[in-house]
């Protein structure tokens, strides 16, 4: 296979992905938050020089937060599209993708909690 037809093959679906990234991040005030808080964890995780695991579970639970979002929003989409009318079960549709965000996030919190509650414990021993 030559390398433009490689390029014919893989290209289009990274930007069709891309392009899906950014619709979400210029009409989503909920995923621009939680991008928002993303780079903060991380900062302070850079901050408290964590080791490589709470590095991996960090940014998996980011990822999960993220991608939780973002199917969400493509629910909230759909739903829109085939129900522009108020249902019940348009409603439900929506409230069970949003659940699904807010699950991900208390997880997410758990996660960050079991993380950083040491390293911020052996921070605050130091001003003793």
């Amino acid at each position: 296979m030559k390398f433009q037809q490689v390029l014919e093959t893989w290209v289009p679906p990274f930007k069709n992905a891309f392009s899906g990234l950014k619709h979400i991040y210029q009409t989503e005030r909920n995923f621009r938050i939680h991008f928002c808080i993303s780079l903060i964890v991380l900062a302070l995780l850079g901050l408290f020089k964590a080791p490589s695991i709470e590095w991996a579970l960090i940014i998996l639970v980011i990822g999960l937060v993220v991608s939780a979002e973002i199917l969400n929003t493509a629910i909230e989409i759909m739903v829109d599209i085939y129900c522009p009318y108020y249902h019940p079960l348009a409603k439900i549709s929506k409230d069970v993708g949003a659940a699904a965000v807010l699950f991900t996030a208390f997880i997410s919190v758990l996660v960050g909690l079991f993380v950083f509650i040491p390293h911020i414990l052996s921070w605050l021993s130091t001003w003793r």
